[in-house]
Order: C-alpha cells, then sequence, then structure tokens
C-alpha cells in the first residue's frame, strides 16, 4: 500500500469449539486472530465462541451480522471431524459466496487442501472461515488480508477504487 494509510475496518471474532465452550481448551486462535487484527489497524468490536454444530454457528452468526458493517472471521469448524460444521452453519446463513477467499486460503498450506471453509456475504458482512489451529487461522487470514478491507468496502459502497 506504499505510504498511503491502511484502511480500517470492523471485525468481530467467533471461536466455533465444542472444547473451547466447555472451558476444556484455551482459546489459542482467537487470541491470534485478534492480535493479528489488532496489529493491521482494525478494530476488533466482539469475540464470542460456540460450541460446534450446524444451527449454533448459523444462529450466532445471524446475531454477529445484523446491523454490522464489517468482516467476521470464524476459527475453528472447518475439518472432517463429525461436529466439525462451520461452513455448513455459515452456508445457511450467507446471502452470497465469495469463492476466491476461500480457495486463497486453502493455498496458503498444503493443510489447507484438508479445510472446508468458506467465505461469503450477508448484508453488509464479508464472513470468512479460517481452521481451529492457531498456525492455521493466521496462515488462512494473511492470504487474503490484503483484500479484506477493498471487500468489505465494496458491500456498502460500490464506488470504491480498485486498489493498485
Amino acid at each position: 500500500m506504499g505510504t498511503a494509510e491502511k484502511t480500517k475496518i470492523k471485525v468481530k471474532i467467533l471461536t466455533v469449539s465444542d472444547g473451547v465452550a466447555h472451558g476444556v481448551r484455551e482459546n489459542k486462535s482467537c487470541t491470534a486472530l485478534e492480535e493479528r487484527v489488532l496489529a493491521e489497524g482494525w478494530n476488533v468490536d466482539e469475540v464470542l465462541v460456540t460450541p460446534d454444530g450446524e444451527s449454533e454457528v448459523a444462529q450466532v452468526l445471524t446475531s454477529m451480522a445484523q446491523d454490522f458493517h464489517g468482516l467476521i472471521i470464524t476459527t475453528g469448524g472447518t475439518g472432517f471431524g463429525p461436529r466439525d460444521q462451520t461452513p455448513e452453519g455459515t452456508m445457511r446463513v450467507i446471502e452470497r459466496e465469495a469463492p476466491g477467499l476461500a480457495e486463497a486460503m486453502r493455498l496458503i498450506n498444503p493443510l489447507g487442501r484438508l479445510s472446508r471453509g468458506i467465505a461469503g456475504t450477508i448484508g453488509t458482512t464479508l464472513i470468512v472461515n479460517t481452521p481451529g489451529s492457531e498456525k492455521g487461522c493466521i496462515e488462512c487470514l494473511e492470504a487474503v488480508i490484503d483484500v479484506l478491507p477493498h471487500a468489505v468496502g465494496l458491500l456498502i459502497d460500490n464506488t470504491d477504487p480498485h486498489p493498485n
């Protein structure tokens, strides 16, 4: 971005994990995401935790996106485990998919091929699913972090100039 000031966006983080929700696992991926988002100069408006499950994820995402213009990052529930249903819950609430973001996040690491995470929009909110591992969620976020402010801006103002 050169000498131009970075675009600030509002961010909410949702951890999807039975272990974290029940207090038996530390929420390391959320902490890592929050630190990375703050280092980018963005504002963290809300941090929530929900147990795994399609309905749980859909319900919390719907609530988080209501009257919100910004980015929701989920962490956890994108793998092959029987309770890993973050993509299914996300699909229930988004209006439009953003497959390029999900594809870019999967390409960052060979283990990304095991992620079923998706990205999409609901109203003026962009949702991206990241893995539950501390390293994986940061790698996935960094794969798309350069375009996220522009994507969020387009949700409310389609005249936003394209980045160089």
